[in-house]
């Protein structure tokens, strides 16, 4: 590449000529006089601005800077010149755009970066995690690098999904958009988190849904005549116990002590081990359930190796045999949790046995309690009434 050196005019640039193609060079390489490191880089049908310049580990860079005449010869130094500064301060003018062609794509993170470490961290909710960013984030996002994605972009998706799914559901996608964005910050591979901000949804979908003793009869009653009788029995121990779906489901004989009557969870939404207690009812379902093979799993699949998949299709067809309408198997947690309080369990204990992180989340149980309340309100207005009429009668003896 040819060398030049002078001071650069848009007069004199204008009138430089072409690069000649026939040349064993790509282009010609002129130097500012005034601006050391400012280049003006001629080829066969451009002129573009460029600056050349040494970091203090010696590491010899080029930046681009624009097209001439698009910018000017002063456009150009006052680049030219601001990049020099940092040069001067020990900093490398290129490092941001480095960072940023480094970046991985949002698929690139969430698959290499932010699943491992959600899986060690909280693997209760990984799985679900991994199931949003497969059927909804990454058809969407997938190809964007992190920091193209916006916070048009994430108020977007998170209306889209109130179209099509609940508040709630709307705002767990949020939470995980977020969630996300916040180790990619601390890891240093953004400068912001894009869900920052974004409000969610009013969430008035708190559905209460408790089976009733009239359909707690009736469904046991149609679960006698259904075929698939290890998902009933799942089922029967969702109630007796009050333990999540998976929960049931991932249980492993390991775990379970008939003796002691005790079922341990390793591994629960909270992302901590806990013990259940089991009834006899319950323990007289293990018991069976016990009989029936070798599996490892409590609840096992077809053929033994790996647990019962879903229990789904057998919930509904006992649920259209007994007449039971509007009920998920999420609702036979809840169930378990109004007949412990109407068996006269405070809110701490229903905390406790559901496996509860916070009392918040067991609040939606405190209108169970009315009957305990009204006994409770009862006492303290039967003391203060006993309290006046003790008072009452010692001014009726100081008076007589």
């Amino acid at each position: 590449m040819t060398q030049k050196k002078f001071v650069f005019t848009n007069r004199n640039l204008h009138a430089l000529a072409t690069h000649d193609p026939n040349s064993a060079s790509k282009a010609t390489e002129y130097s500012d006089q005034t601006v050391a490191g400012l280049k003006m880089i001629v080829g066969t049908g451009s002129k573009r601005f460029a600056f050349r310049y040494q970091t203090v580990g010696g590491r010899k860079r080029y930046a681009p800077l624009g097209t001439f005449p698009a910018i000017d010869v002063a456009e150009a130094r006052r680049l030219a010149l601001e990049m020099r500064a940092i040069v001067d301060r020990g900093g490398d003018p290129l490092e941001d755009r480095d960072r940023v062609k480094a970046m991985p794509t949002f698929r690139e993170f969430v698959r290499q970066e932010y699943l491992p470490y959600a899986y060690q961290a909280k693997p209760g909710s990984a799985h679900d995690d991994e199931s949003k960013f497969r059927l909804h984030l990454e058809p969407k996002w997938g190809a964007l690098r992190l920091c193209d994605i916006g916070t048009r972009d994430v108020q977007m998706h998170h209306a889209a999904m109130r179209q099509s799914h609940s508040a709630g559901t709307a705002n767990r996608h949020l939470a995980l958009i977020s969630a996300t964005f916040r180790k990619a910050l601390e890891w240093g591979r953004v400068d912001r988190n894009p869900a920052a901000g974004v409000k969610a949804f009013r969430e008035e979908n708190q559905r209460q849904r408790f089976l009733t003793s009239d359909e707690i009869g009736r469904l046991f009653a149609a679960m006698e005549a259904e075929p698939n009788q290890t998902a009933v029995s799942a089922l029967k121990l969702a109630l007796y116990s009050g333990a999540r779906r998976e929960e049931v489901l991932q249980a492993r004989w390991e775990h379970v002590d008939l003796h002691g009557g005790q079922w341990w969870l390793p591994k629960t939404k909270s992302g901590r081990g806990r013990y259940i207690a089991l009834s006899d009812e319950a323990k007289a379902l293990l018991t069976s359930q016990s009989s029936l093979g070798t599996s490892p799993w409590v609840f096992p699949g077809r053929f033994g190796d790996k647990p019962l998949n879903n229990p789904r299709k057998t919930f509904c067809r006992v649920l259209a045999a007994a007449g039971v309408e509007h009920l998920r198997i999420h609702d036979l947690r809840h169930s378990f949790a109004s007949l412990a309080v109407n068996a006269g369990a405070t809110l701490y204990e229903v905390q406790d046995l559901l496996g509860h992180s916070s009392s918040a989340m067991t609040m939606r149980y405190a209108h169970l309690a009315d009957a305990g309340r009204k006994r409770v309100v009862g006492k303290v207005g039967a003391v203060v009434t006993a309290a006046v009429r003790q008072a009452a009668g010692d001014e009726e003896d100081k008076a007589a």
